[in-house]
C-alpha cells in the first residue's frame, strides 16, 4: 500500500516560516552550514542542495562551484532567489521547486548532495536518500547536517524527555546516525565515512556518506 504524505500541509507551514526563518536560524546553524558546504565542495564542482530553503547555505559554496538548489516551498525559494541576486552568487545555477523523494534530475549528475538541516523534516527520509543516491556520481558524497539523537545512556533519556519541544523546532530526537548507517548498508554501495560534531557543542552533526567509485 502506498503511503500518502501531507505535502500541501508542509508547503503551508513553510510559507509561514519563510519570512522569519533567517532571523531564527542564521547564527545557530551557521557553523554547520559552512562546514557542510565545504565538505560538499571538496567532492567536486557539481553540487545539489536538497532543502535549500531561504538559501542560507548558498553563500558558503566556492565561486567556481555549480550549485543546483531544490526545495518543496516556493515561498522559501523566493527568499533564496533574493539572496542569489543581492549577494551576486554566480555559483548558483538553478533554484527549483521539487519533492526530495521525486527529484526531476538525471542519474549520476552531481559530485555531492548537501542536505542541510532538513532530513528530519522529510516524511520519507530513506526514500529521499534513495533519490540522492540516484543523482550522485560514483565516488561522490551525501553530506547530511542535522540534529542527531543520542544512541543510548542518559543523553538519550534526556532527548526523549524533551522530544515534544524539539519537534516544534523541526528536529527529531529519534533520528540517529545509526538510521543513516542502516540505509547505507541496505543500499550496498553507500558507506558512512565520517561523523563530525558542529556548533553548538556538538548538538548538531555532519554525516558524510560516500558512494562507491
Amino acid at each position: 500500500m502506498s503511503v500518502q504524505y501531507d505535502l500541501d500541509g508542509q508547503k503551508r507551514a513553510y510559507a509561514k516560516w519563510a519570512p522569519i526563518y533567517d532571523k531564527v536560524y542564521i547564527k545557530l546553524l551557521a557553523d554547520g552550514q559552512r562546514k557542510a558546504a565545504q565538505a560538499a565542495a571538496a567532492c567536486g564542482r557539481d553540487i545539489l542542495e536538497v532543502g535549500v530553503g531561504t538559501g542560507l547555505v548558498l553563500r558558503y559554496y566556492p565561486a567556481d562551484a555549480r550549485v543546483v538548489g531544490v526545495d518543496l516551498s516556493v515561498h522559501m525559494l523566493a527568499k533564496a532567489r533574493e539572496k542569489v541576486r543581492d549577494l551576486g552568487l554566480g555559483q548558483v545555477k538553478c533554484l527549483a521547486a521539487m519533492d526530495a523523494c521525486n527529484l526531476g534530475l538525471p542519474d549520476a549528475s552531481f559530485d555531492a548532495v548537501t542536505v542541510p538541516f532538513v532530513i528530519t523534516l522529510v516524511p520519507d527520509p530513506e526514500g529521499a536518500l534513495d533519490e540522492m543516491r540516484r543523482v550522485l556520481r560514483p565516488g561522490g558524497e551525501i553530506v547530511v547536517a542535522s540534529k542527531m539523537g543520542a544512541e543510548g545512556g542518559l543523553p538519550m533519556k534526556v532527548e526523549t524527555a524533551v522530544a515534544p519541544l524539539v519537534a516544534k523546532m523541526g528536529w527529531s530526537s529519534d533520528f540517529k546516525v545509526s538510521r543513516l548507517r542502516a540505509w547505507a548498508d541496505r543500499a550496498g554501495d553507500m558507506k558512512v565515512i565520517d561523523v563530525q560534531p558542529v556548533f553548538p557543542a556538538g548538538f548538531f552533526k555532519i554525516v558524510r556518506i560516500r558512494k562507491a567509485g
